[in-house]
């Protein structure tokens, strides 16, 4: 039997003792403060954090492929980050994020699957993991067999591993080559890592998949250049975005924006303050990685 005991995401919080006498103003407030003391903890971590986007970035120019893997709520965390990666930073392959129990255990709760190993192997091969990909194990606990298995997997294939785990000095972190230890704290209802564990994941997860993008070309000013437009929504804002990077008025923009393949910002923004042709802005872009500030002044 696993003993759970020390573990810090296992501790009973002191200031919510008597959870279940507040009132329901106490409750939301209390869950408020603690929440803004993950955002503090995870400041700490904010070295760990840079080391993973430089191997994530690495990989990614190398051809591989990052891969969150995780179990309950941390293994959804993974699944929503690399499931947004495509419509806002225009991504395909590089992300992908798996969970102990497959797809179905996404929309409901497959708890035995966290503790088989093997079945986060069988997950990496038949996705044909190899050694130029990223493996980023996210476990709350630090100690997620499903994970453990995976970068055991990871190690044996020659990849490089990452952790985003809410203990310190855990199982995971001493696995991996890049591990992220932030310590959440005592959860307000005890052991419910959903909460200020899960909360902690994702806004270190949303650093490391920001960061990377930026970092690959993807994105100019405070822009999302590299976003795919799918819907009438998204080629609206496809507009805007060259609106506000080039000043140029509504009109420029959604001719522009025509004149290039499927709405392409990037090209449409140097089409307009170079003033050149869709060719020669396709061209810029590929000379300078699709870096759009680079391709402005070559």
């Amino acid at each position: 039997m696993v003993n759970i005991r020390n573990l810090g995401t296992e501790q009973r919080n002191q200031k919510t003792l008597n959870l279940d006498s507040l009132s329901t103003m106490e409750i939301v407030e209390i869950m408020n403060e603690e929440d803004l003391n993950v955002v503090a903890a995870v400041k700490k971590g904010l070295p760990q954090i840079v080391e993973v986007v430089k191997a994530m970035i690495e990989a990614l120019k190398n051809g591989g492929r990052i891969i969150y893997v995780g179990a309950g709520t941390s293994g959804r965390t993974g699944i929503i980050d690399a499931v947004e990666c495509g419509p806002t930073f225009g991504c395909t392959t590089e992300f992908l994020g798996l969970i102990a129990g497959g797809n179905n255990a996404v929309f409901k709760a497959v708890e035995g699957a966290e503790d088989r190993k093997d079945f986060c192997v069988q997950d990496l091969k038949d996705n044909n993991f190899c050694k130029k990909d990223l493996l980023v194990a996210v476990a709350a606990s630090g100690r997620t067999p499903y994970c453990i298995g995976g970068i055991e997997y990871a190690k044996k294939v020659g990849a490089k591993t990452a952790c985003v785990c809410c203990n310190i000095d855990t199982i995971i972190g001493s696995l991996v080559d890049y591990p992220i230890e932030v310590y959440a704290g005592p959860e307000v209802l005890t052991g419910s890592t959903r909460l200020k564990s899960g909360t902690c994941q994702k806004v270190i997860i949303n650093m490391l998949s920001t960061a990377t993008m930026i970092g690959m070309g993807k994105v100019y000013k405070n822009l999302m250049v590299d976003m795919t437009p799918t819907n009438e929504k998204l080629i609206e804002r496809c507009r805007h975005i060259v609106m506000s990077a080039t000043d140029c008025d509504y009109e420029t923009a959604d001719r522009v924006l025509k004149q290039t393949e499927n709405n392409n910002v990037k090209e449409a923004i140097v089409m307009i303050l170079m003033g050149v042709d869709y060719k020669t802005a396709k061209e810029k872009l590929i000379k300078n990685n699709g870096f759009v500030r680079e391709a402005l002044k070559n």
